[in-house]
């Protein structure tokens, strides 16, 4: 296979560089619009902005906003990580279980995104963290985006059909473990550099049965 096609993901020190060029092109609009948003968001606050401001600063028509973003809430919880994280744990040795391999992913994917994207992932932490209608928009988005694309790669692995309940229910348990490191964080427990070094020992201390 020719691995210089424009089809084929580029590696860069940005991990959605991996992605195909004409997804790479959706997420510079999507990253655009994100961008105005959450610089309108910081400097005059969420409920004070609204999505004609936002669009007016992107320079696009609402329409345009939401068929990128459905709702206001989205354009704060949404971003592309999933299909890297997909294309990343296929890559890992087939006999490592999921949640071995599941490190693997995110040891690499993390350290590059809290680089690459600092400012946005911090401001999109903090507006989760004080906006309760973000909050809940984050849960939904977990649960039918990274949660949904854990338990396909978990079954996948696994040999198990795409609707397995203990695929679903471990899907849960890393989706939790996530969640925990950002809250984590939002609380102020630990850095903000800590926060991958945390999502690697909830792992390893799930992987172990949770002892306590």
């Amino acid at each position: 296979m020719n691995t210089s096609s424009p089809e084929q993901p580029v590696r860069s020190d940005d991990p959605l560089d991996r992605l195909p060029l004409r997804e790479r092109k959706k997420l510079k609009t999507r990253r655009a619009i994100q961008h105005h948003a959450l610089r309108l968001f910081e400097r005059q606050g969420y409920d004070d902005t609204t999505v004609e401001q936002i669009a007016a600063a992107a320079e696009i028509s609402p329409s345009t906003f939401f068929r990128y973003f459905p709702t206001k809430e989205d354009v704060i919880v949404s971003d592309e990580y999933d299909p890297v994280m997909v294309d990343l744990f296929r890559r890992q040795p087939a006999e490592l279980p999921p949640i071995e391999a599941l490190r693997r992913v995110f040891g690499e994917l993390l350290p590059e995104m809290f680089v690459s994207d600092r400012e946005l992932v911090m401001t999109r932490l903090r507006l989760t963290a004080d906006v309760p209608s973000v909050r809940a928009r984050m849960f939904e988005a977990m649960r039918s985006g990274t949660q949904g694309v854990l338990k396909e790669l978990i079954a996948e692995r696994t040999g198990r059909r795409p609707d397995d309940l203990d695929a679903d229910a471990l899907a849960w348990a890393v989706t939790g473990v996530l969640m925990s490191a950002m809250y984590a964080w939002m609380d102020g427990v630990v850095d903000f550099e800590a926060m991958a070094g945390l999502v690697d020992h909830n792992l390893t201390f799930l992987a172990a049965g949770c002892p306590l």
